[in-house]
This record gives C-alpha cells, sequence and structure tokens, in this order.
C-alpha cells in the first residue's frame, strides 16, 4: 500500500505514475518543500525503484509561486532548518 501521497499527473505514457512523498514534506525559510518520486518505490522505499532525476517541488509560501529544486537548492532539502 502507498503512503499517503498525491499523485502527480505524468505526461509521458512510458513513465511510471509519480506521486508526492507527504511522510518528506518540509516547511523552512518561507518555502515548502515537497519530494516526489514513483508510486512503486514509495509503497517499497526500495532503492532500486527509486526515480533519480526528481528534484523537490519547491513552493513559496508568501507568493505561491512553485518550481522545481535546482542543485543550488540542495541545502533547503539536506538542512531543512537553513
Amino acid at each position: 500500500m502507498v503512503p499517503e501521497c498525491r499523485a502527480v499527473r505524468d505526461e509521458h505514457k512510458d513513465e511510471p505514475p509519480l506521486a508526492i512523498d507527504t511522510e518528506r514534506v518540509r516547511q523552512s525559510s518561507g518555502l515548502l518543500t515537497a519530494p516526489y518520486n514513483s508510486v512503486q518505490y514509495l509503497a517499497s522505499r526500495d532503492d532500486r525503484q527509486t526515480l533519480l532525476d526528481c528534484w523537490p517541488i519547491l513552493v513559496d509560501l508568501e507568493h505561491g509561486d512553485a518550481r522545481f529544486g535546482t542543485l543550488d537548492d540542495r541545502h533547503l532539502w539536506r538542512n531543512p532548518g537553513v
């Protein structure tokens, strides 16, 4: 069974269904960090099923703007209190 998650609509039919990892959503420095991955990985937490290019979704809580995280943003989910 998949932990509580919300499906992300996928545009490519050959890619696995994606979902927000609600267990790991964090708020810090005015941003909501919402990681996501394949539904199969979230159900099993088996590292062999993880999709490696799923950068977290970052939501600016003041303005409501959302974007995908980048390499420059890694500190936000590695050290969420910073």
